[in-house]
């Protein structure tokens, strides 16, 4: 492959550092001489998360090859490294569908390796000719032979004769009789330009070493178990060979533990150190997340033993009773399943024979330079790097702290309009001091802080209650409160102040960006969209999001907070990301703000404030949603007055209201030809409201409706809020940039809002190719509106049907923003005349297209595709055939 000097992950090197792993647990350097000093562990955790990234890059070997024959090798003899027998089968049928000819496997497509056109006396391919060595690439029989021990290995004998007979009849026979296995064969030099016609047509000559080892002993490997001469147990002697059958049901055990004394439901807990958890919801959600990873994760022997601990902070307020959602959570646990997996709550002495057990040496307190300190004392430099969002108090003995009255009172001063000065007109910094003292609001103490704490700095002493009352300290103290109250956005905006991190915040970003997801920081355009492709250090990362975030403490905080969500999310369901290969954080919250406000029906300003004072819990599950695709509501909880001073919300499922995926897309109906059908004037239009403008602080201007009025349409506003997920998400249909590939090659180009994809991309890159996604990508994510993205890729999506026309070339470059345009015209033409309102068929300012385009449903009478359809049969009208479109 080309030189560019890219770091790319492939799966041979996670296979080999998944086996290094394994191989190296429990492995004791010097043998039986011994001892538990030189016992070397290995985490589990590190083991699976290879094991998660292997299978989800999978059938891709590598973000340049959609697909390697190497891989055989992985997910068969000799590794067995993969356990989902559905991602084996289907990399393996991608390997024989793409790969395969008559000679063996090519390795990769494009491979130019001792091809006639490749140059031996350069060590590099130039980018533009790796399309020179498609159809051509060298077929090896070495990889037959992988596939007749996979056929043994997996008890299918008409894989095995298959592959038998194709092997014979290109095995190089000997004077003395015996077969050899040639390394490669390649098409002769005066047959290339056919070859390229009519690809595995042309007889191939045998070129390489004779035999090749590697090949050859995996041939006679092969015959001998076939024969019957060996059992498959004698060359796996570790039975990996059994990795794909079905396991039964992982049982978490699970112990309850609690920092003080509490019975419930006749459970006796008992004492301990508490950790570092959120409290209440936002527990019990980490605990179904921990759960439901180690019941589809484990492989270890003996079950996986969990503590759920109870802490003061998940009592009510009285102290007198359980917080509701740990209760729930409780019950759950008893009842024995949990997150979907099984689960049996006891006492830790009664998992002892049944638990997983393991003596780590080096964490003993009598070895010298233990590396964890596990005794009763706190260490106070983690302050920085906890969970942000427990107070730092519950880690350690009770101190002093500043006698702050958090009682509201009507008669509380406002901080805006009653900032003291001096006679200059100046801040008078002493005067906004004492009036920090005398105020009981906990909402102006803290604005009244962060002048002083912009102002004056951290360190600045505010003499409020002696010397020694630094901002900081202050600070410090209001965060405390604030977690006592759950006072979320105070939290967030506190914990940004006081430069706090969210925990595992490097290790989130690159769990993502080992799943092949490039990630975005801050709001479209670059240069203020930040995109990470590398793993950065933690300092320089959370720098960054500050940067991006244009300093904005809160959404900083928040874009930590959302990193770390996804990757919890990846880790346990890495569908959910599917076709996505960069996630963008900054149009996520921005999404997240738009669906409060149109599901709550308020301003833009009170669904930022909302949005910033969600709890955790509440934040994620929110994320899920989104996530997930499906169809979803949100309204206010009625449990608000309860949960403290931060608004709360409940979200729910609405069905599926927008029918299949296909439907979803408009293309159901469109594939059978482009003839479009005619149709007449309606009786009656579609009426909607009027949808205004608003800026969320720090944030891009987007829109949203105002309000949402009560109608019998349930279905407004569906649409254009999917296409602004889809968008946000850059969530494409399956198979999209494959079809973007093809109609690449019968045009010069595709210009989206003044960027070209050229179509000498399709000379660098094959169709498959992770990188050509993200080439693809970031031309669409140049578009900072994420419904008018949307609605570009269904243009796209519409032209894309034109690839399997039988057209040689459909122009030069397609300015694609000219086909959605045209659709608009023509949709804004047809509505004018059923009679529609000026007000109705208002257009978006930033991109002209009409709002109720955005809104209409894909396929139908006025859908969006069968106007987008139209408009490409207009726009490409000049270069097809007479006959082969027709608007009518």
């Amino acid at each position: 492959k080309p030189l560019n000097c890219q770091r790319c992950l492939v799966v041979f090197a996670l296979f080999s550092l998944t086996a290094a792993l394994e191989a190296l647990d429990e492995l004791n350097l010097f043998g039986a001489k011994g001892g538990p000093g030189s016992l070397v562990h290995a985490l589990a955790d590190d083991i699976q998360q290879c094991q998660s990234i292997l299978t989800s890059m999978l059938p891709r070997a590598s973000i340049s090859k959609e697909v390697d024959a190497g891989v055989l090798a992985i997910i068969s003899y000799p590794a067995f490294a993969v356990e989902d027998i559905s991602i084996v089968n289907a990399t393996k049928e991608e390997i024989i569908s793409k790969l395969q000819g008559r000679y063996g496997c090519c390795r990769f497509l494009r491979d130019g390796h001792r091809t006639p056109k490749e140059d031996p006396n350069r060590l590099y391919y130039e980018s533009a000719e790796l399309k020179l060595f498609e159809n051509i690439e060298c077929e090896w029989p070495l990889f037959w032979t992988y596939l007749i021990l996979d056929g043994i290995f997996i008890n299918s004998p008409e894989q095995v004769q298959e592959y038998q007979e194709a092997l014979e009849g290109i095995l190089i026979k000997q004077k003395d009789g015996v077969r050899l296995l040639p390394e490669l064969y390649s098409v002769p030099a005066d047959k290339v330009e056919e070859e390229y016609i009519n690809p595995h047509t042309v007889e191939r000559i045998p070129m390489g070493k004779l035999p090749l080892r590697w090949g050859q002993s995996l041939y006679i490997l092969g015959n001998l178990l076939a024969e019957g001469f060996l059992a498959p147990g004698e060359i796996d002697p570790l039975n990996r060979r059994f990795s794909t059958i079905p396991k039964p049901d992982v049982v978490v055990q699970g112990e309850l533990t609690a920092q003080v004394p509490v019975r419930r439901f006749e459970l006796q807990i008992s004492i301990c150190r508490p950790p570092k958890f959120p409290s209440g919801e936002g527990k019990s959600e980490m605990l179904r997340t921990e759960i439901a990873y180690l019941s589809c994760r484990w492989r270890m022997t003996g079950r996986p033993t969990v503590t759920f601990p109870i802490s003061q902070t998940m009592l009510t307020e009285d102290h007198s009773d359980l917080d509701p959602a740990v209760l729930a959570t409780l019950k759950k646990l008893q009842d024995g399943y949990y997150g979907g997996a099984r689960i049996q709550t006891g006492k830790l002495s009664e998992f002892l024979t049944t638990s997983c057990c393991a003596h780590l040496s080096f964490l003993d307190g009598k070895a010298s330079g233990s590396m964890g300190r596990h005794d009763e004392e706190y260490d106070g430099d983690d302050d920085e790097h906890v969970n942000m969002y427990l107070p730092s108090k519950l880690f350690r003995s009770p101190q002093p702290t500043l006698n702050l009255n958090l009682t509201d009172s009507p008669a509380s001063p406002d901080v805006q309009s009653g900032i003291p000065r001096d006679a200059s007109g100046a801040i008078d910094y002493n005067a906004l001091a004492q009036l920090l003292k005398d105020t009981q609001s906990l909402q102006d103490q803290a604005d009244i802080l962060y002048i002083l704490y912009k102002d004056k700095g951290m360190d600045w002493d505010t003499g409020v209650h002696g010397k020694g009352s630094t901002v900081r300290s202050l600070l410090t103290d209001l965060y405390e409160k604030a977690g006592e109250l759950k006072h979320w956005g105070l939290i967030r905006m506190i914990s940004g102040m006081l430069r706090k991190k969210v925990e595992e915040l490097d290790s989130a970003c690159s769990d993502l960006l080992a799943h092949q997801k490039h990630l975005t920081i801050g709001l479209p355009p670059e240069p203020r969209e930040k995109t990470i492709t590398a793993p950065i250090p933690p300092d320089q990362l959370a720098n960054l999001i500050d940067e991006a975030s244009e300093n904005n403490i809160s959404v900083a905080i928040l874009t930590q907070e959302i990193m770390v969500y996804l990757a919890m999310s990846i880790r346990t369901q890495p569908r959910l990301f599917s076709e996505m290969f960069r996630l963008r954080i900054g149009l996520i919250i921005q999404v997240m703000a738009t669906e409060l406000a149109q599901s709550l029906g308020c301003s833009g300003e009170e669904a930022t404030e909302t949005l910033m004072s969600l709890s955790p819990s509440e934040l994620k599950n929110l994320l899920h949603h989104i996530l997930s695709g499906k169809e979803f509501g949100v309204e206010r909880s009625v449990r608000e007055m309860d949960a403290g001073v931060s608004p709360a919300i409940s979200i729910h499922h609405l069905g599926n209201v927008g029918a299949t995926k296909s439907e979803r897309a408009g293309i159901s109906k469109l594939k059978s030809d482009m003839k479009m059908v005619g149709f007449t004037a309606s009786d009656s239009a579609f009426l909607f409201p009027s949808v205004q403008r608003f800026r969320l602080p720090s944030m891009e201007s987007f829109d949203i409706p105002d309000k949402i009025p009560v109608a019998k349409d349930t279905r407004h506003g569906q649409w254009l809020r999917r296409r602004r997920l889809d968008g946000a998400l850059n969530r494409v249909p399956v198979g999209f940039y494959q079809k973007v590939w093809k109609i690449l090659q019968k045009c010069h180009g595709l210009s989206i809002e003044g960027f070209v994809l050229p179509s000498s991309t399709t000379r660098e890159m094959t169709p498959g190719e992770i990188k050509f996604s993200v080439h693809v990508e970031t031309v669409l994510n140049r578009v900072p509106q994420p419904e008018y993205r949307q609605l570009l890729v269904e243009a796209i999506l519409v032209l894309t049907m034109l690839a399997d026309v039988d057209i040689q070339s459909i122009g030069s470059i397609i300015h694609v923003e000219k086909i959605v345009h045209l659709a608009n015209d023509m949709f804004d033409k047809d509505q004018r005349d059923l009679g529609a309102e000026e007000h109705i068929l208002e257009r978006d300012p930033s991109t002209g297209i009409c709002r109720l385009l955005y809104d209409s449903a894909p396929s139908g009478r006025f859908g969006s595709m069968t106007y987008l359809t139209k408009a490409v049969a207009v726009y490409v009208q000049d270069f097809l055939p007479s006959g082969s479109c027709a608007v009518q």
